[in-house]
């Protein structure tokens, strides 16, 4: 029995090594390290400043005109300055019922899911036959065969590639989706995956219906996918691949939060299920279950170089900084993300996950060998915290 706890605390010591930069590539294989090696993210066609889209979407979900000033008043409440859609804000009236709308969703959704996985394999330097794993995430569209099933002619994945379509994870999929593959790449250390993300949320938006989660969503989400390359121990080895390593994941759910966020699914599409209570919750349980992940791999939040949070938006933004005693500027890059382009559920983080690699708006790359923290929240209710290597 001690010589088990021996080889846990013994790999955890390995863990809190590896993110100090003490162990070099050996160790990294011997414990399974998976890396990160190329991250694109992809936005809809059509980019609107947000006034413009306030407008269009106020005539939409008020017809009668008695809620335009609510409207606005949400819109200009959100911090977001413009989006991209994946049709023309003329259009959209035209989609007047579930069936139109989710012809939309494949449509765009292949076009944007090619574009993203092509563009994260050429920064990892592989080839779609290199690919042995594709998870695919989406939660505003539905489509059988899934989305990555249809692009395995259009990208030429292998007929032998494996597909793991996820439904329902929502804002928290994209951090979800790269703790399951590290989990997938730790049985397979020569192993490829690919997290895809596809997000359409604009197309889901309900036509004369001024309902406070309505409003929020119309001024709040836009559209967008996002690709993660993700190579096994051995292979990121033998690559030199210098990405992020994926060290250690956590999924946390919360107790009678089930009406907090999700969809009702009727006729009309996907009516959005919005609380206003998501930031208490984030309140009551973020920093418990932050500091809890943290310590167990010997790490403290004073450790962390980078945070890669959601964007939830600015209430939500403002309870994890709360919880956590971050400042503005520790959140700066998804500050950043949500006012360029919106929440575009689970595809949002993994920008923010981009652009903090890339040192994108002005924002230095982190340092390597630091410890960095991926986490978002999404339906269920429930967390996902992700630990990285810079």
């Amino acid at each position: 029995m001690s010589n088990q706890s021996d080889q846990v605390q013994g790999h955890a010591q390995s863990v809190s090594s590896i993110v100090a930069g003490k162990v070099g590539q050996q160790a990294e294989v011997a414990h399974g390290m998976v890396a990160i090696a190329g991250v694109h993210g992809v936005l809809a066609p059509f980019a609107y400043p947000q006034e413009q889209i306030t407008r269009a979407l106020g005539a939409m979900l008020s017809p009668d005109g008695a809620h335009v000033e609510l409207v606005e008043k949400i819109h200009a409440a959100t911090g977001v300055r413009s989006r991209t859609l994946a049709l023309e804000l003329a259009d959209y009236p035209e989609l007047d019922d579930f069936g139109a709308a989710n012809d939309v969703f494949i449509r765009v959704g292949l076009d944007l899911g090619e574009q993203a996985i092509r563009g994260a394999l050429d920064k990892a330097g592989l080839s779609a036959e290199d690919v042995d794993l594709v998870v695919s995430t989406s939660v505003t569209g539905i489509a059988a065969p899934s989305l990555e099933a249809r692009l395995v002619p259009r990208l030429g994945l292998r007929a032998d590639v494996k597909r793991m379509p996820i439904f329902g994870l929502g804002c928290v999929a994209g951090v979800a989706g790269i703790a399951r593959v590290r989990d997938y790449l730790l049985g397979d250390p020569d192993g490829v995956a690919v997290l895809l993300s596809v997000e359409l949320c604009s197309l889901t938006l309900q036509h004369a219906d001024a309902s406070m989660a309505n409003v929020v969503a119309s001024g709040l989400f836009g559209d967008g996918a996002a690709a993660v390359v993700m190579v096994g121990a051995a292979r990121a080895q033998r690559m030199g691949i210098t990405g992020p390593r994926v060290l250690a994941s956590r999924a946390r759910m919360y107790p009678d939060t089930q009406q907090t966020m999700g969809w009702e699914i009727g006729a009309s599409g996907f009516r959005i299920v919005l609380s206003p209570d998501v930031p208490a919750v984030v309140a009551q349980y973020l920093e418990a279950d932050v500091i809890d992940f943290l310590s167990d791999q010997h790490l403290k939040v004073g450790d962390i170089s980078r945070f890669v949070a959601h964007p939830g938006g600015p209430k939500v933004l403002e309870a994890m900084q709360d919880a956590l005693g971050l400042d503005d500027g520790e959140l700066a890059v998804t500050w950043r993300s949500l006012a360029r382009i919106g929440n575009l559920s689970s595809a949002s983080v993994l920008h923010v996950l981009a652009d903090t690699m890339e040192g994108r708006d002005g924002a230095p790359t982190p340092e390597p060998g630091t410890p960095g923290l991926m986490m978002a929240m999404g339906p269920g209710f429930c967390a996902e915290l992700v630990l990285l290597s810079w």
